[in-house]
């Protein structure tokens, strides 16, 4: 008798759809992650498009600083759009814009730290748009930390060379000009949502 059970099988003791060895009980369900972020696909990691960036920020801001030193430098101011616009160099050793004159050395270290922290964001940078303001800031921070260390007075002490003179403004260069073009930027993709890493979380 066990053995025409065996054989046949007693009713009731089939195995229940998606019981027993799988089944479809466990199949996956597109993944919107625990905070509501949508998921996107990455595609291909962003690191060079960030380098090529702050490369072409770096050569332009080092490019301009050599030029406007060898030629304006201890002569009067030129003027580009009369007296709305005009290039005279100046030797800066605060922040941006002029500020912070007193805080050479720890303006230097926060350049410097403001650079690793770039680079550990890298590491998982998928979007072009944050690449592009990544490497506006990279390569503005590389620009003015230069002139810290290679200018004078002194290593970590050096002034920045500024030149682009607005009317009723402060005096500031192209590496300036990256680093507030690229917070901004920053700023702008974080209020749409979107992670350097490709992804877009909504509140």
């Amino acid at each position: 008798m066990a053995e025409a059970e065996r054989i046949t099988g007693t009713p009731g003791n089939e195995p229940e759809p998606g019981q027993g060895d799988g089944g479809d009980a466990e199949q996956g369900t597109p993944e919107t992650g625990a905070t509501g972020a949508t998921a996107a696909p990455r595609g291909p990691r962003r690191i060079g498009a960030l380098l090529l960036v702050a490369l072409i920020v770096y050569l332009l801001d080092l490019g301009s600083k050599l030029l406007v030193v060898a030629k304006l430098e201890h002569h009067e101011p030129v003027q580009v759009i009369g007296t709305l616009l005009q290039f005279e160099v100046i030797r800066n050793r605060g922040a941006a814009f002029s500020m912070g004159e007193a805080l050479t050395v720890f303006l230097t270290l926060i350049a410097a730290a403001v650079i690793v922290v770039i680079f550990r964001i890298a590491r998982k940078l998928y979007s072009l748009p944050w690449a592009l303001a990544l490497g506006l800031l990279l390569g503005g921070a590389f620009g003015n930390l230069t002139d810290r260390i290679f200018r004078s007075p002194g290593v970590f002490q050096g002034a920045v060379v500024d030149f682009i003179a607005p009317a009723h403004f402060a005096v500031f260069n192209l590496a300036d000009s990256g680093i507030v073009c690229g917070g901004i930027l920053i700023v702008l993709l974080s209020f749409r949502g979107l992670d350097p890493d490709g992804t877009v979380h909504k509140d």
